[in-house]
């Protein structure tokens, strides 16, 4: 097999820790292509990451912080940077998002279900690090992204879809992450979930793997068959997709959607297809590569927001869109 031409992406920035001595946690991109960071002390960092190793040595990640811990959320914008200070956080993997009233969102990816009631795994805090509002949204989210109009988009990995935690057991409510992908009010009441693959041509969600919200509309693509979905005012419009597989970000820009990532091999691999009524057609094929040539790590962590593809990795900010001229 040829190898694929390589493209670099190009690099936009650096993102630090709220103060000197802190280590950074978790970042995810914002509405508007700002990063936002989650850092604690280097104490804090095993609280937030909270495992429980069981019998035969599974390791299983906690919903709640082993202890609560105070941390800084940072939002940076073409190196300018603010933050917002919480003490005594309680949620464990976190995911953390910006209202666009600049209060901010706090989301565990677990949820363990119990007869005395679920944990509250999203917390919305003011900014002056306040609670303001603490819900339960599920167990098992991949991806939480904010519109322009403050609604909540959560995607769902397949623990989440089919149940663990305590859900979906014999006394216990079906997961509120079955649908797969589900939007939630800007004070985090379910309002729109992704309907049913008997109602819809491209099958039910397994896996949302790939998430992108631009404006009001959601994009996403998901295991088992890969579909590129968009959900615009509540309408789903869909494109089959024969051409990539283990897809992990999205990018879109009118007809044009970038896909990035794969399995093993193609972790790196970037697809630019065209929507053709409901298939997918392949214009080019890439492997990304770091602005000095060297590999993609594998454990950079892959945003779509828009037309624009972020990349983060140990810091380094790193950024593609499809308007670049080199895509075209």
């Amino acid at each position: 097999m040829a190898a694929l031409p390589e493209m670099a992406v190009r690099r936009h920035g650096v993102i630090t820790a709220g103060d000197a001595d802190d280590v950074l946690v978790t970042t995810s991109v914002g509405l508007n292509g700002e990063v936002i960071a989650l850092s604690t002390s280097p104490e804090g960092v095993a609280a937030l990451t909270a495992t429980t190793t069981q019998p035969g040595w599974a390791s299983f990640p906690d919903p709640r912080a082993s202890e609560a811990v105070t941390v800084r959320v940072t939002v940076h914008r073409e190196g300018v940077a603010t933050s917002v200070r919480i003490s005594d956080l309680p949620l464990a993997h976190p995911t953390v998002q910006v209202l666009p009233d600049g209060r901010v969102l706090v989301v565990a990816a677990r949820c363990r279900w119990r007869p005395g009631g679920p944990d509250r795994n999203a917390i919305i805090y003011d900014g002056d690090g306040r609670v303001v509002a603490e819900k339960t949204v599920g167990d098992g989210i991949e991806h939480v992204r904010v519109s322009r109009s403050g609604h909540i988009w959560m995607g769902y990995f397949d623990e989440g879809v089919y149940g663990n935690y305590g859900w979906g057991g014999p006394e216990s409510p079906p997961p509120l992450g079955a649908p797969g992908l589900v939007r939630f009010s800007p004070d985090l009441e379910p309002d729109w979930h992704y309907p049913s693959h008997v109602d819809e041509p491209w099958g039910a969600i397994s896996d949302c793997y790939a998430l992108n919200v631009d404006g009001d509309t959601a994009w996403a693509c998901y295991y088992t068959g890969f579909p590129v979905v968009r959900i615009q005012a509540g309408t789903v419009t869909g494109w089959h997709n024969s051409i990539a597989r283990g897809v992990r970000a999205l990018a879109v820009a009118d007809q044009t959607i970038a896909m990035y990532g794969g399995y093993g091999p193609n972790h790196d691999v970037l697809v630019i297809a065209r929507c053709d009524q409901d298939q997918l057609h392949k214009v080019a094929e890439y492997r990304l590569v770091l602005p000095d040539g060297s590999p993609m790590p594998e454990a950079t962590q892959v945003t779509g927001r828009g037309p624009d593809l972020h990349l983060i990795d140990d810091g380094n900010w790193y950024r593609l869109d499809l308007d670049d001229q080199r895509l075209q």
